[in-house]
């Protein structure tokens, strides 16, 4: 998923209020219940209902893990931008957001181990720019990236292209699209979609399982995938929860849970079911 040049929420607040948890941490803690923060807005991998019930592939994925744990689980929702310097503040002891692995990240948060890899695609109205193209797997190769992408910087040339703020993508899009296009960056996905149906962008960027979840809309019908698919290492190593560093029992607990749910067929049976395709790591 998701992260800025200087990726969402990595401020020196954050740094410092997790240095003192971590410090602090010394004890252990018997976890009987916790609270998990999600944006409630990124589907199919969460959402709110009418009511304002919480769904998708991942609190349908903690209400298999926490009987697995014996642990009572809660959740709420945070907006994405301090969702991890809401987690170090102790506002709440889990972060689930489709959140890829970072190793900027990893300064400040305890991954899990991950429960999905996807790749990202751009999402144009159909004719406008390139047709859907297969999956190309790329890693931290330059030339690798640049022979890939070569057909989508000519296409996208003088174009504006759309990007949620504080993605694992964006720093990806402003390295090899910002001196061919327009980047505009937005709060949320779903923003940048309402400018491209608007015409006011040419282009987003995104993870595929919401740019599927995005395209089933009969409002969004005349949306495709233009060019490849990209995947692989190069977005890290996958979605996974996120954790205080101090807190080493829950995020053990967290990685049984998970290992447990991969093993037996669960992650696979709910990605299929919110992602209409296998994401699993």
């Amino acid at each position: 998923m998701k992260q800025r040049t200087t990726f969402r929420g990595i401020c020196l607040t954050t740094l410092l209020s997790g240095l003192l948890l971590s410090a602090g941490g010394v004890n252990a803690k018997e976890w009987t219940s916790i609270t998990i923060a999600t944006e409630g807005g990124y589907e199919p991998w969460n959402l709110t209902l009418p009511g304002g019930k919480l769904s998708g592939f991942e609190p349908e994925l903690m209400e298999n893990l926490c009987p697995r744990m014996g642990i009572q689980c809660k959740l709420v929702v945070q907006n994405w931008d301090g969702m991890i310097a809401g987690l170090n503040a102790g506002k709440y002891d889990v972060i689930m957001d489709a959140i890829v692995i970072t190793p900027e990240r990893k300064k400040v948060v305890s991954f899990t181990v991950p429960y999905a890899a996807t790749p990202a695609s751009f999402i144009t109205v159909k004719g406008t720019l390139l047709p859907p193209a297969p999956v190309i797997k790329l890693h931290d190769n330059e030339k690798e990236i640049q022979a890939a992408i070569a057909p989508l910087k000519a296409a996208l040339k003088g174009k504006t292209i759309g990007i949620a703020s504080g993605t694992v993508y964006t720093p990806f899009i402003d390295k090899y699209f910002k001196d061919v296009a327009d980047i505009r960056e937005y709060n949320s996905s779903a923003d940048a979609i309402l400018d491209l149906q608007s015409e006011r962008i040419d282009a987003v960027f995104d993870d595929i399982t919401f740019a599927n979840s995005t395209l089933a809309r009969p409002e969004n019908s005349n949306l495709t995938f233009s060019g490849p698919q990209l995947s692989g290492p190069i977005w890290g190593e996958g979605e996974a929860m996120g954790v205080r560093p101090a807190d080493a029992e829950l995020k053990a607990k967290l990685d049984t849970a998970i290992n447990a749910a991969l093993a037996d067929g669960t992650v696979k049976k709910l990605s299929e079911k919110w992602f209409k395709a296998d994401v699993t790591p």
